[in-house]
């Protein structure tokens, strides 16, 4: 009978000693501090008020709980994972409740990629994509223009927000450059009429909207959409109609917040 209980005492001991080493060696997501992260990186995140950093930081929290990010030639730090989660939250941060339903990964790369997802060699021009077919559910983003989304020279650029966008027009079944989830019906027609009337003026070199905008209806959205959210006070100023749709859209009035 001794030996017997000798045996199970070791047991447990040796049970409880690796399950104490392994959580030890796990960080769970409470531990990582993303409020001190948020207000190091995150230039929208510094312009809320006390409750609404609260929100932000719950949203930041839900995101990464529910999208696995990972890296590919390249670590990802905390501050990535914040960046990511903080691009998400963004643009929907006017809604109560949202859901990136159709999103499950976030895969990061180095640098830019080509069109097939190799990060080395020439020819690599892409800075973000959200997947279709079969890498539909995934968005792959580079580390180094990430990054600079969030830096004093961003500018009007914010790559992981155009991708993020893009995920929230393509979440009423088309990616078409209307969000209909998102805009009421009556204010379709005008938005579209919008859209083509700067299209014409960047075309004529009479507007200072990112030229990549002209490519489509798609990332006309994005794109104005990255300069709501960065400079919102200067495009209110320069594109008062597209300032104030976008406002509708996002539900959020974001003039003497500029965030850069």
């Amino acid at each position: 009978m001794f030996p017997v209980i000798v045996l199970i005492v070791v047991a447990l001991a040796v049970f409880f000693f690796l399950n104490k080493k392994k959580v030890a060696n796990e960080v769970p997501v409470a531990a990582v501090n993303y409020k001190l992260l948020l207000e190091q990186h995150i230039p929208y995140y510094q312009h809320l008020d006390n409750d609404q950093k609260t929100l932000f930081e719950q949203k930041v929290t839900g995101f990464l709980s529910d999208i696995t990010i990972e890296g590919v030639g390249t670590a990802v730090s905390d501050a990535d994972k914040v960046m990511i989660a903080a691009s998400a939250v963004i643009p929907i941060f006017g809604f109560d409740d949202w859901k990136y339903c159709n999103l499950t990964n976030v895969i990061l790369y180095p640098d830019t990629f080509d069109s097939e997802f190799q990060f080395e060699g020439e020819n690599r021009s892409i800075l973000g994509m959200v997947g279709s077919g079969y890498m539909n559910g995934q968005m792959i983003l580079s580390r180094a223009a990430l990054t600079k989304g969030f830096s004093k020279s961003a500018g009007k650029e914010n790559t992981a927000i155009h991708e993020f966008v893009h995920l929230l027009d393509k979440s009423d079944g088309a990616t078409d450059g209307v969000p209909e989830n998102l805009l009421a019906h009556e204010y379709v027609m005008p938005w579209l009429k919008m859209i083509h009337q700067e299209i014409h003026k960047i075309e004529a070199g009479r507007s200072d909207i990112n030229p990549y905008a002209i490519t489509n209806e798609v990332e006309f959205l994005a794109v104005v959409s990255e300069y709501f959210f960065q400079k919102p006070n200067e495009l209110k100023h320069k594109h008062p109609g597209l300032y104030e749709m976008l406002s509708t859209i996002f539900s959020q009035d974001l003039a003497d917040n500029d965030v850069a």
